[in-house]
C-alpha cells in the first residue's frame, strides 16, 4: 500500500449531499459515482488503493471501496474520505473485503511500513493488524491464496528494476544505499500524474534493503 492524501470532495458529491442531506451511496447517480471515481484514482496516481496495480479511473477495471465498510459505518457511505479507489480484480481488494474490518488502512502511514514485499511477489505483515488486512483483502501471502498476484507483482517489480536501473534483481548493488536511495526517490516521483503499476511495492522492498 501507499499512503492516500485525500483531497477534497468533487463537486458533483458535494451539491448532491447539499440538496439531500440524509442520502447514503446508494442514493447517488451515475455522475456522482463516476466523478468520486476518477477523483480517487487520479490523487492515488492511478494506483488501486490496496494492491497498487495500475488502473484507469474508469469503470471497466476501477470501483469505489469504501474502506470502512457500509454495512459496518452506514453514516459514512457518502463520506469522500472513506472513499477510495480499487482494481477490480476477483478475490482481492474490494472483491475481498466485503463487510470485513480493516485494521490497517491505506489512510494511515503505517499500511508503508507494516507490509513487508519480496521479490519473490509475496507479501507478509510485520504486525498482527497487518497480517489480518493482508488476508482480509487477499494480497498475496501464499501462493495458494492469490498466485495471479504474487505473479503479476514478481513480473512488474523485475520489469521496473530493469527499467529504472537497467539491471535485473540479481544485478542490482543491494548493498549500496545511494542507489537505492535514488530508486527509491525516482519510484516516488508522478509522471503526469501518475505512478508506475506496482512502484509502492518496489519502494517498500528497497526502504527494506537499507534498513538492513
Amino acid at each position: 500500500m501507499r499512503k492516500i492524501e485525500k483531497g477534497n470532495e468533487p463537486g458533483s458529491l458535494r451539491a448532491f449531499k447539499r440538496t439531500n442531506p440524509h442520502c447514503r451511496y446508494d442514493d447517488l447517480t451515475d455522475v456522482e459515482r463516476r466523478d468520486i471515481r476518477r477523483a480517487c484514482t487520479q490523487e492515488q496516481y492511478f494506483l488501486c488503493a490496496y494492491c497498487c496495480q495500475t488502473i484507469s479511473g474508469e469503470s471497466k477495471d476501477t470501483m469505489n471501496e469504501h474502506v470502512e465498510a457500509q454495512n459496518l459505518a452506514p453514516n459514512r457511505t457518502v463520506d469522500f474520505n472513506n472513499i477510495v479507489a480499487s482494481c477490480k480484480s476477483p478475490r482481492q481488494c474490494d472483491s475481498a473485503h466485503k463487510s470485513q474490518a480493516l485494521d490497517l488502512t491505506p489512510m494511515m502511514a503505517e499500511c508503508e511500513t507494516e507490509l513487508r514485499f519480496m521479490l519473490s511477489g509475496r507479501v507478509e505483515g510485520k504486525t498482527l493488524r497487518a497480517t489480518e488486512t493482508i488476508r482480509v483483502l487477499n494480497l498475496g501471502d501464499k501462493e495458494e491464496n492469490n498466485k495471479a498476484l504474487i505473479e503479476k507483482r514478481k513480473s512488474l517489480v523485475g520489469a521496473l528494476i530493469w527499467g529504472k536501473s537497467g539491471s535485473g534483481p540479481e544485478d542490482l548493488a543491494f548493498e549500496d544505499p545511494e542507489i537505492l536511495e535514488m530508486l527509491i526517490d525516482d519510484l516516488s516521483q508522478p509522471v503526469d500524474g501518475r505512478l508506475a503499476g506496482f512502484a509502492p511495492v518496489l519502494v517498500n522492498i528497497l526502504r527494506g534493503y537499507l534498513d538492513y
